[in-house]
């Protein structure tokens, strides 16, 4: 039989226990959304830098809600692996080259239209674009929340130690670093042999002449070493990379209007930020090289009409077959840009 000891103590547990759930509840409440961040770059690379800066203003505009942790140089996740991880919630957020996309999201493509991203106002014109929303909402489609786009190059070199350009047959039968199965139709329109070479066995492709031609960005150039292989470079406006990154969607959803906030102003900061640190990592590029033994030459207008009146067409025939009428009207606005 229960007497008033008893029911004392009892509603002296109950009351600990409901005080220890409310606290627990609290603390709950109160601890920031972890979201952690993969990437390739390595962290002197002028974009992993830019992907540092955006985390951090995320974490101050949101208030500590959103715990930013990043984790560069593939040391969470492979690149190729970086989206489906972070579909499938594993991870919240990543971050992925264009281009890597491939097949499975062709439309993701259509930055590497030969010359197309040729001024830096274009590239600025980017974020609120048409085009920018069509390719967010196929990354929904995917699952995934995009929130930044940063444009790492629109600056191409081509690393070689042939006098290219003086005509269109200096390209014919020579094997040229691949862009991609969509983009290598308009390296093919030279005459050109495109070789699929990863960046990180570039330069073992030179090295052993699987490759004659290195195509890539500034930075990817210099941090592949080209110049130790090659004496020229050329550059020119030819393809333009976007790394861009994007969150789970359901895990974004989940977030307070304040944190939702915070990422969209944070992305469009970082847009901006990217291609300032893109312009200042190219403009110091060019001694960089010549320092290292390479001769750097911009391609001429001459040039690039010549080159253009070839790959375009090519490139426009590969991505539309790929894209449908998608890509047709996608090609059609950022060539509006």
């Amino acid at each position: 039989m229960r007497n008033k000891k008893t029911d004392k103590l009892c509603l002296l547990f109950l009351s600990i226990f409901v005080s220890q759930a409310f606290a627990i509840n609290a603390s709950f409440a109160d601890s920031p959304n972890v979201m952690k961040c993969s990437h390739q770059l390595p962290p002197e690379h002028h974009i992993a830098k830019v992907i540092d800066q955006w985390a951090a203003e995320i974490e101050a505009l949101s208030g500590e809600e959103i715990d930013v942790q990043v984790f560069g140089a593939s040391s969470l996740e492979k690149p190729a692996e970086n989206a489906s991880t972070v579909a499938a919630g594993d991870v919240q957020c990543g971050f992925t080259l264009n281009r890597q996309w491939g097949s499975n999201l062709p439309l993701m493509n259509v930055t590497l239209n030969p010359f197309t991203f040729d001024h830096l106002d274009k590239l600025k014109k980017w974020n609120s674009s048409e085009a920018a929303a069509i390719l967010e909402r196929e990354l929904l489609t995917k699952g995934l929340k995009n929130v930044t786009w940063l444009f790492s190059s629109w600056q191409t070199v081509l690393a070689t130690d042939r006098n290219l350009l003086s005509k269109l047959a200096d390209f014919e039968g020579v094997k040229i670093q691949g862009i991609g199965p969509i983009a290598d139709a308009s390296l093919r329109a030279l005459g050109a042999v495109p070789i699929d070479v990863s960046g990180e066995k570039a330069y073992d492709a030179l090295k052993e002449k699987e490759i004659d031609i290195g195509v890539a960005s500034f930075s990817e150039t210099i941090g592949n070493n080209y110049f130790s292989l090659q004496d020229q470079a050329i550059v020119l406006p030819l393809y333009s990379q976007i790394f861009h990154g994007y969150v789970n969607a359901d895990w974004y959803a989940g977030l307070s209007e304040k944190s939702k906030n915070a990422i969209a102003e944070a992305g469009k900061s970082a847009a901006l930020w990217a291609i300032e640190a893109s312009e200042i990592s190219a403009a110091a590029a060019p001694q960089i090289l010549e320092e290292n033994g390479m001769k750097v030459r911009r391609a001429t207008e001459i040039e690039i009409t010549n080159l253009k009146a070839k790959m375009r067409p090519a490139f426009a025939a590969s991505f539309q077959d790929a894209t449908g009428s998608e890509g047709t009207s996608l090609l059609k606005l950022i060539n509006g840009l």
